[in-house]
């Protein structure tokens, strides 16, 4: 399926971009308001932290909370390079995010459409839309696991 490109994408992949030459995991995500007002923005720093829970997801549900005064983000879009994995896809539903939309599957980590399917046992549950900018993000992932081999 193919979807029309997006600034909010298209910024979440210059942040995983910022992470690969920062040596961490290039993900990047964008939570945008209902209004398309950028909340929060963030790459992975699990490195850089060393906090195994600094997700690029992660770090902006916590961002976008602190600035809202609210722990529900109702009405908002994450949007992330990479499938979220279990940890995060639990966050993300007890965030109560509006919309999840992602650019690569993570067949191996992956806690959406694929591992434990988190958000099937979630009370609540996003509306999820996958693939966009799927081909460069996962080109980004390819070539930073091949330089680190």
């Amino acid at each position: 399926m193919s979807f029309p490109p997006s600034p909010f994408m298209a910024r979440a992949l210059e942040l995983a971009r910022q992470a690969a030459a920062a040596g961490e995991v290039p993900v990047g995500a964008v939570l945008c308001a209902a209004n398309g007002d950028v909340l929060a923005e963030a790459h992975n720093l699990t490195r850089t932290d060393h906090d195994p829970t600094a997700h690029a997801e992660m770090l902006v549900i916590r961002a976008a909370a602190a600035k809202l005064g609210n722990e529900r983000l109702l009405g908002c879009t994450l949007w992330v390079t990479l499938e979220p994995c279990p940890m995060c896809a639990a966050a993300i539903a007890e965030a109560r995010i509006a919309r999840l939309v992602y650019a690569a599957p993570d067949p191996k980590g992956g806690g959406i459409e694929h591992g434990p399917r988190m958000l099937a046992h979630m009370r609540h549950r996003p509306e999820v839309i996958s693939g966009v900018a799927e081909a460069e993000a996962a080109g980004l992932l390819r070539e930073f696991f091949q330089r680190k081999r």
